[in-house]
């Protein structure tokens, strides 16, 4: 084999099972962490992913040459696994044997990116010379050693924003034919999709079918054609219900939603879409468009005032491989698209909040780059999409506001989801929860303050810049009408007597100014007043239900609500003057608007109408304290906490049942609502001889309640396709009964034990982050240095899609997490072997919970602790079904709890083997990996 050339530098790989340097010869040795620590102050290391070698090193100011920040550059939006063997496999350099030799990877990795740029074929060369001199001037470590390899183009290169291609405006699309799907045309289109010679599912094939009932002509106003529609894992619900989707949107020429709650999903449905539509190079429009929040997109006007000075240091670096970015980008998406999710964290996430629009700041068609703007882009392509993949989220907000008429124009009603696929529906009670929810904290009002100051320096004086408030955003119009001058003034003024920088830490000292800050004092002297919370977990927040208010509150609150309004009143005065400029004639217009400053004032216009409807919630939240208990409402006080730090007061408003609102503005507009999930139904334990000897029946009256149908009188059309997996031959549930609750240091050694014995392949889930850290801590150092890598949530410097990346192409890697590992994650074969959950996931025990508990008792007439328990075996279900994945799969299900009821065990699929047994017994029933033959029902196997 030809000896592979390096870079002659030295190269640094540091893990928990040890450090090791490469000379530039090409030598390696062992070193200690502080040697490690003191080579990397004194030259410039390579390295890979610098946040995780300084995690691993204890040394957070750790920099170097980092290969990922060099891969970035010249592979932008190229996915990469950060990880040796990832950064091997996408430069086709063999892998390391060992940890030992992965600082020669690095040299080699190195070399190779050079001549790549050297090379006649780089695809990504447009534009890379001119973003090179931007990030030398930075001081960028990498642009001293690439600038020979990177040759000056002949032609001065275009800048970022003149290569990116504009949309185009297009006729509406026309209303889509009523028409009823052929059941054996939607088999025929799900068998093309499958594949030929693919094996026939015939419960994937029923589910199809059921999902055609959501395309048929709806027969009254306000009743959509609704199914609720169950499928286990390995179903193949997604291409089940693209089937009828594709046909539908083929032959009646109109547009399917399907949301999701997760990224991950959403990848593999963009995935999955290619198979139903494939790409027409005639089509002016795509066929599948991805949608998300504003706030997932790079914004084009805050990336270039980052690049004309408005960042330095580091986040100047991070903005110039954004550029890089942008221009190969298929959709401008930053979080979840085809951004390397491992970009932002190499720079601490600092800089990414500020290239988005996470303010309610776009000035839409005011913006020079609005034509080329991603959003827009994407807005316009949904409106002539045949598919559209977005989030529960997204769907809620884009339906209310066409809804209320204060969406933008171009997103107004022609796009309004009328044919909607929820997916992942057991999350849409809690994404109508977070949706529709009401909050007045410090951090949200002071975001209200700058919006209309602008950003505030210690001097007191607004920051250069795009973000410098209302009346400098609106300062020509200002300085022409005389009206909306005096509304920006008024507005400013009253806006100075929101919370201002520093807000918490005089509240704490008792000296809060203005009657915002003051109120949020009363807050956390009532929150903390009344606080019963002692024995829980250090970090968690505190909060109290919003009743038997005392007086000096309660004045409070209206001193409060009196200073919204006084905000609130001149905004909706500048609204309406606004409107009057945009609506004259050219003949009545007055001589300084002109074209551009009137698409300026129409941006305005939109982001008034997000900020007055916030104002007018708060003032209704305040308007209730002290009432009369209003029965659809919780309402509640809080002192947010993280590791017993305060960060944030608020006053919470939540919808007793959030579906109610989500039926008025999701279900009654929509022409066809389908709702599925894998655990859409909870399936509590039923007398045996009532059903047979499965011992439970899905409970769908909780899942119809759950739907909001009942808000409209609706009754949806059900359907359910059983898991086609042999749970009982791939699988077993290991209820472990000898771990001391609360004792960490057995928790730590059960895990590690359980790690070994399996070689890696672990899914940890935990239901507090400071066990996850603690147990980390104390195992992840021996395991690697056996040769299995242990990765952290809330550890690691890496965001959770990568952490899961990482996990999935390492089948000796194990992965620890919390509530975001449990659903979505989909790793199929033998990198997820065994799942351990470190105990009951119980609801905690909050306000909101115990209301809701309460009304489902009362409406069900059932008692309060079946309302957890349903609660528990949605989780429980969740994370079982992490673990197979196909066909092919076997493994573990472990739960470290002594005191875990029976009457949960009905979480886990019919004929899971199920076994209560010691540690010890546990471990040989991993090391044996022997499974029961098929049996059909559960057992359960009492021991000790």
């Amino acid at each position: 084999m030809p000896e592979i050339p390096s870079l002659r530098l030295p190269a640094l790989h540091a893990s928990h099972s040890g450090c090791w340097l490469a000379a530039p010869d090409g030598s390696t040795r062992g070193l200690s962490r502080g040697e490690a620590i003191m080579a990397s102050a004194e030259t410039p290391l390579l390295m890979l992913n610098a946040p995780l070698v300084a995690s691993r090193l204890g040394y957070p100011e750790l920099s170097g040459l980092d290969l990922l920040e060099l891969f970035a550059f010249i592979h932008p939006a190229r996915f990469m696994v950060p990880t040796p063997k990832g950064l091997a496999h996408a430069l086709n350099l063999p892998e390391p044997d060992g940890e030992a030799d992965v600082p020669l990877l690095l040299s080699r990795a190195a070399a190779a990116l050079f001549a790549h740029c050297e090379a006649d074929d780089w695809a990504e060369r447009e534009g890379a010379w001119s973003v090179l001199q931007s990030l030398a001037r930075h001081g960028w470590p990498w642009a001293g050693l690439l600038a020979p390899h990177v040759k000056r183009p002949e032609k001065a290169e275009r800048w970022v924003f003149a290569k990116l291609p504009e949309w185009e405006e297009r006729a509406p699309r026309p209303q889509p034919a009523q028409m009823v799907l052929d059941p054996d045309a939607v088999a025929d289109r799900l068998e093309e999709l499958t594949g030929e010679g693919a094996e026939r599912r015939e419960g994937q094939r029923d589910y199809a079918r059921a999902a055609a009932h959501v395309f048929g002509p709806r027969r009254e106003r306000g009743q959509p054609n609704m199914l609720l529609a169950e499928a286990g894992t390995g179903v193949g619900k997604t291409l089940g219900y693209l089937a009828p989707a594709s046909l539908w949107s083929q032959q009646a020429g109109g547009t399917v939603w399907v949301s999701t709650f997760t990224k991950a999903l959403q990848r593999q449905l963009r995935r999955e879409s290619r198979r139903a539509w494939h790409e027409d190079p005639t089509r002016e429009t795509p066929a599948v468009v991805v949608r998300k929040g504003r706030d997932n997109y790079l914004c084009l006007l805050n990336l270039e005032d980052a690049l004309q000075g408005g960042f330095s240091g580091r986040p100047a670096v991070f903005a110039q491989l954004v550029a890089r970015w942008a221009a190969f980008s298929e959709d401008g998406d930053m979080v979840g698209g085809d951004l390397p999710g491992w970009l932002p964290t190499l720079f601490r996430r600092r800089g990414l909040a500020a290239l988005t629009d996470r303010r309610g700041e776009c000035v839409y068609a005011g913006c020079p780059h609005f034509r080329k703007c991603f959003i827009e882009r994407a807005a316009r392509h949904s409106a002539h999409a045949d598919l559209v993949i977005a989030n529960h989220a997204l769907v809620m907000v884009h339906a209310a506001r066409a809804q209320s008429g204060n969406g933008h124009r171009e997103e107004g009603a022609a796009t309004r989801p009328a044919r909607i696929v929820f997916d992942e529906g057991h999350h849409l009670f809690d994404a109508a929860d977070s949706t529709f929810a009401a909050q007045l904290s410090g951090s949200e009002a002071i975001e209200m303050r700058r919006w209309v100051l602008g950003p505030e320096t210690g001097s007191g004086k607004a920051k250069s810049g795009r973000r410098r408030g209302l009346s400098a955003r609106l300062a020509d119009v200002a300085s022409y009408d005389e009206a909306a001058s005096k509304a920006i003034a008024d507005a400013r003024d009253a806006a100075a007597l929101l919370p201002a920088d520093g807000w918490l830490g005089r509240i704490n000292e008792g000296q809060p100014l203005g009657p915002l800050e003051d109120l949020l004092a009363h807050v956390r002297r009532v929150t903390h007043s009344r606080d019963e919370s002692a024995s829980n977990e250090a970090g968690y927040g505190i909060e109290t239900e919003a009743v038997e208010l005392d007086g000096p509150f309660l004045e409070a609150a209206a001193t409060g609500r009196d200073a919204l309004a006084r905000l609130r009143q001149p905004l909706m005065r500048l609204g309406a003057r606004l409107d009057a400029l945009i609506a004259s004639d050219k003949e009545d217009a007055p001589d300084w608007l002109d074209g551009q400053t009137r698409q300026r004032i129409e941006g305005a216009r939109h982001a008034l109408s997000w900020r007055t409807d916030t104002l007018t919630g708060w003032e209704a939240l305040l308007a209730r304290m002290g009432g009369p208990a209003d029965p659809d409402f919780v309402d509640w006080l809080a002192v947010e906490r993280a590791e017993a730090r305060e960060f944030d007061i608020a006053i919470h408003r939540r919808w007793l049942d959030p579906m109610k609102p989500f039926a008025v503005t999701v279900l009654e507009p929509a022409h066809g609502v389908m709702q599925t999930s894998a655990t859409l139904c909870d399936r509590s334990p039923v007398p045996k001889d009532a059903i047979g000897d499965e011992g439970r029946e899905p409970d769908w009256a909780r899942a119809v309640a759950r739907s909001g149908a009942g808000h409209l009188d609706l009754h949806p059309k059900l359907a359910e396709a059983a898991s086609p997996f042999d749970y009982a031959a791939q699988a077993e549930v290991l209820i472990v009964t000898d771990i001391p609750r609360g004792n960490i240091g057995a928790l730590a050694a059960a895990y590690g034990r359980l790690i070994e014995q399996s070689g890696g392949g672990v899914l940890g889930l935990f239901t507090a982050i400071r066990r996850l850290r603690a147990v980390h801590a104390r195992i992840a150092d021996r395991l690697a240095r056996g040769g299995l890598p242990l990765y952290a949530q809330h550890v690691d410097p890496i965001d959770t899609g990568t952490l899961v990346d990482i996990f999935r192409d390492d089948p000796r890697a194990s992965l620890l997490g919390t509530d975001a590992l449990r659903d979505g994650v989909d790793v199929p074969g033998e990198s997820l072997r065994l799942v351990v959950m470190e105990q009951v996931p119980w609801p905690k025990p909050s306000i909101l919970h115990r209301a809701r508990r309460a009304a489902h008792a009362a409406q069900f007439e059932a008692p309060r602790q079946q309302f957890d328990d349903a609660i528990v075996r949605a989780r429980l279900a969740q994370a079982f079904g992490r673990l197979i994945r196909s066909r092919g799969d076997r493994g573990h299900f472990v739960v470290l709890s002594a005191a875990f009821p029976s009457r949960l065990l009905s979480a886990f699929p019919a004929g899971t083997p199920i076994h209560r047994l010691t540690l010890d017994e546990a471990l040989q029933r991993l090391g044996s990996r022997v499974f029961c033959e098929s049996t059909g029902q559960n057992t359960e196997e009492q021991k000790g």
